[in-house]
């Protein structure tokens, strides 16, 4: 069961899916920041009034917008390093199985060899007892 999950979770598809919903998180908290500390605000100055479900005015808040950047290129550079990895690691086993592949091929090939040897030494034998 784990080696079955372990090939389910290191498929291209499943991690791609499980990237593009985490970055996709951090970058629905960039845009949210924009609309509530930069634009909302500034659109308050023109009409009055800060958000439309308050009625005072709110601060801009441009630190906050900077800080939800930041947060998303950490997360996505952090993504990009596990990816990294992980690629690395798929791309060694693969190297590992192909390997193993054609060592296994070099053995059945020996195999082949010897037991056509042995069938040669087993026709000659039977030739030459022929012959006596």
């Amino acid at each position: 069961m784990w080696k079955e999950f372990k090939e389910f979770a290191m498929k291209g598809n499943v991690l791609d899916l499980a990237v593009g919903v985490l970055i996709g998180t951090a970058f629905n908290k960039i845009v949210s920041s924009l609309v509530n500390d930069l634009i909302m605000p500034i659109f308050g100055l023109f009409i009055g009034k800060g958000d439309f479900s308050e009625l005072h005015f709110k601060q801009i808040k441009y630190g906050s917008f900077i800080q939800s950047i930041l947060d998303f290129l950490i997360i996505g550079f952090s993504l990009f390093i596990v990816v990294k990895v992980i690629n690395k690691i798929k791309t060694f086993r693969e190297k590992e199985e192909a390997a193993e592949k054609k060592e296994e091929a070099k053995n059945i090939s020996m195999e082949q060899q010897l037991l056509t040897e042995i069938r040669d030494l087993l026709k000659e034998r039977s030739n030459s007892q022929g012959h006596e």
